[in-house]
């Protein structure tokens, strides 16, 4: 199939045919629930639209732990349903939706005590296999196994010998999550739904009680627009009370915003062949292998400060390095760290006996006829939600909607990967590159690849690495802004790549090459190259300066002395 561009051109032509036209869906948020409802409501036959206030997955969904799994600690909670639910979407996309995008993962478990956790944990993780084999979409993974203590320091000879008198090692799956939205976002442009970033909702359009549309405000290039619709779905996550807001209407629930930060630690830190799963005294903490890299994380506290930029202080950051390094023979220090990111969980609170508890669970109301709010939920879950957030739009359609067909819907670069990545080396003959920067390219684009190895046919020279960040070429940037929508250095340093967290200066010295690449795309002149330029430098110089701080308070004041970048 043809992917869809997310270019300059599209998202103009997107705004322009939004306000002209009634849509059935109008979708505001543009994360992985928002992203997932446009491609269930387009894939269903409905026109569809979606906007997003700033960068596509700007919010929680570039900042999670970036997993798709079950939930393992859920289990321990006897939340079955989540768990199978979670597990049947994980082979989904592990199988069949988006391979070149979701891997599997290993992880080491550390047993503390003899017999009876072994018994415990054990039986826990072989139910986990089971649920995610009779899910039917669980085969791909390898099952669990048991480790002796000598056998698990082969594996992870990072672990301190008194930290573990054994192991049990199970598999997960792992997952780009800003990649992940934005190729949720051109699947559902194929299928023609019309999507637009930096596009903020300001306000509903009423006919007497009920929601007719929205009035959107273009922050590219300025000017406010209505778009009509049938149906509109709030997909906004931890901004959902705001979004709330704007139609004078008290929600049945509410959503709580919680923190969790991670550090991002260079391969070499830790020696290990396996990602690691630790208790904590409130939850768990995982160590993630992230290519070169590996995550930390994550903590779990109550946010209650600025929604678009969570900041993580220096409490948060001991934190980690003190449970991680309890069973490290070899410490990390704050010299170790590469990156620093902190995102926010929507968690519901409801009002009622029913609603009370917080929860990983998700809800779905129609509060005023017109519109629908899907809210809570988890990353690996999206899909499910989107169904729930389109079946309840669809009830008040005046006529028949076929039901929800994304659990067969590969999602764009999915189509022929695998057929690619076996001809992985005369793919990287013919474009004149090492072969594993062709894997790197199928392992972020699948069949897309493609389309960036025309740039480089056209122009040599971004076949070349950036010299900064040199697991990335340039003619990646150049594709971030033709094909996937970004608009702003930030995007690229920050969600289309991860040079903002995978290197020790934070993409500073990548920022002025990069806004070069993107210049000609986005018609840039050098004075807003060189705004770009030091809107990224003063972000992250914010970033540095609230991670010293001691508090939440304190670390949230420092973050928001970079104001957010501004065109022309």
């Amino acid at each position: 199939m043809r992917t869809a561009a997310l270019g300059p051109d599209q998202r103009a032509n997107a705004l322009a045919r939004m306000a002209e036209t009634e849509l059935d869906v109008l979708v505001v948020g543009g994360g992985i629930v928002g992203a997932g409802t446009a491609l269930d409501a387009v894939t269903r036959g409905l026109s569809t639209g979606i906007v997003e206030a700033r960068d596509w997955a700007s919010g929680t969904s570039s900042r999670s732990s970036k997993l798709i799994h079950g939930g393992l600690r859920y289990l321990e909670m006897l939340d079955f349903a989540l768990v199978r639910e979670a597990l049947k979407e994980r082979g989904l996309l592990l199988e069949r939706l988006a391979p070149h995008l979701v891997k599997p993962v290993p992880f080491l478990y550390p047993l503390q005590h003899r017999a009876w956790e072994r018994l415990y944990a054990g039986t826990g993780v072989a139910m986990y296999d089971v649920m995610s084999v009779s899910s039917g979409h669980g085969r791909g993974l390898p099952r669990h196994r048991h480790l002796s203590r000598r056998h698990a320091l082969q594996v992870a000879p990072a672990l301190r010998k008194d930290a573990l008198v054994g192991a049990l090692q199970y598999y997960d799956a792992q997952v780009d999550d800003a990649r992940f939205v934005a190729t949720l976002v051109r699947t559902a442009a194929e299928y023609g739904a019309l999507a637009a970033n930096r596009a903020r909702v300001v306000g509903f359009l009423r006919e007497g009680e009920r929601v007719v549309g929205a009035r959107i405000e273009d922050l590219e290039q300025g000017g406010e627009f209505e778009v009509r619709a049938r149906q509109v779905v709030n997909a906004t996550g931890v901004w959902t009370d705001d979004t709330q807001g704007l139609i004078a209407e008290r929600g049945q629930f509410h959503v709580r915003a919680s923190k969790g930060i991670h550090l991002v630690v260079p391969k070499d830190r830790i020696n290990s062949t396996t990602g690691l799963i630790l208790r904590t005294e409130k939850s768990v903490l995982f160590v993630i292998p992230w290519g070169r890299h590996w995550i930390i994380g994550t903590t779990d506290t109550d946010w209650d400060l600025d929604k678009a930029h969570p900041a993580a202080s220096s409490a948060d950051i001991d934190y980690l390095l003190d449970h991680v390094n309890s069973v490290l023979a070899v410490p990390l220090t704050r010299d170790d760290v590469e990156g620093v990111y902190a995102g926010l969980r929507p968690l519901l609170a409801g009002e009622s006996e029913a609603t009370s508890k917080l929860s990983r669970e998700h809800t779905v109301a129609h509060p005023v006829p017109g519109l629908v709010v899907i809210a809570g939920g988890k990353y690996t879950t999206y899909r499910v939600m989107a169904k729930d957030a389109v079946d309840e739009a669809v009830h008040a359609l005046d006529h028949r909607v076929a039901d929800c067909v994304t659990e067969e819907v590969r999602l764009a670069g999915a189509e022929g990967y695998h057929a690619l990545w076996n001809g992985r080396a005369r793919l990287a003959q013919r474009a004149g590159l090492h072969v594993a920067r062709v894997e790197h390219l199928l392992g972020r684009y699948g069949s897309m690849t493609e389309e960036v190895l025309d740039l480089v046919e056209k122009d040599p020279k971004l076949g070349e690495p950036l010299p900064a960040a040199d697991d990335y070429l340039k003619a990646e940037v150049v594709y971030a802004c033709t094909h996937e929508g970004a608009r702003h250095l930030d995007d690229v340093l920050t969600r289309r790549t991860r040079i903002s967290i995978e290197t020790f200066d934070r993409g500073v010295r990548s920022a002025r090459e990069c806004a070069e690449l993107m210049a000609p795309v986005l018609g840039w002149d050098s004075d807003q190259m060189d705004r770009e330029v030091e809107h990224y430098e003063k972000r992250v110089e914010a970033e540095r300066e609230s991670q010293l701080q001691p508090d939440d308070q304190t670390a949230d004041a420092a973050r928001l002395g970079a104001p957010d970048i501004v065109p022309v």
